[in-house]
């Protein structure tokens, strides 16, 4: 929902039936774009604008959803109307949704090749700026039973000494 004077229109001046927090209980989430579901959960804005106009600036800091999902919480209340509160919720949704598109159920997964293991891993490992060296620990029957970040390297390296995988 993007309105021309989107700054001066507060979630009140909207019509009952066309605020997000409705639409959802009438249509469901599905309905809903990215702004409006933000603004959901940041549940107000500030006496000068909008929850759905704040909505919009988080997304435009952080250029695509995506990115939302490596946000720091420093980055977040660096955006004016953002303290920690809102901050520390926007964070928690994000990682219940990380945790819910994750792979991992009460099944293990079984590795039986190296194409297993990176497609175990992907979804997480795509978006991710910098090397990391993540390891599976398996079972007897190749099943996951652990997955741990050893180590964070550079743009386009990991350096890992053999001793890192085995302490774990």
């Amino acid at each position: 929902m993007t309105m021309p004077n989107e700054q001066a229109l507060m979630i009140r001046d909207v019509h009952i039936a066309d605020r997000p927090r409705e639409r959802l209980i009438k249509q469901g989430a599905v309905s809903l774009s990215n702004q409006e579901l933000i603004a959901i959960l940041l549940r107000t804005g500030t006496r000068e604008e909008s929850v759905l106009h704040l909505a919009n600036r988080v997304l435009k800091q952080f250029e695509h959803l995506h990115e939302l999902k490596h946000a720091a919480i420093e980055e977040m209340t660096a955006i004016n109307g953002i303290g920690e509160a809102k901050a520390v919720q926007l964070l928690a949704a994000i990682e219940l949704g990380r945790r819910l598109a994750s792979k991992q159920t009460d099944e293990r997964f079984t590795i039986r090749s190296p194409k297993d293991a990176a497609n175990y891993l992907m979804d997480d490992m795509t978006s991710l700026k910098q090397e990391h060296f993540v390891c599976l620990f398996l079972n007897i029957k190749n099943q996951v039973m652990h997955r741990q970040t050893i180590f964070v390297g550079s743009l386009n390296a990991s350096i890992v000494h053999p001793r890192e995988i085995v302490r774990p």
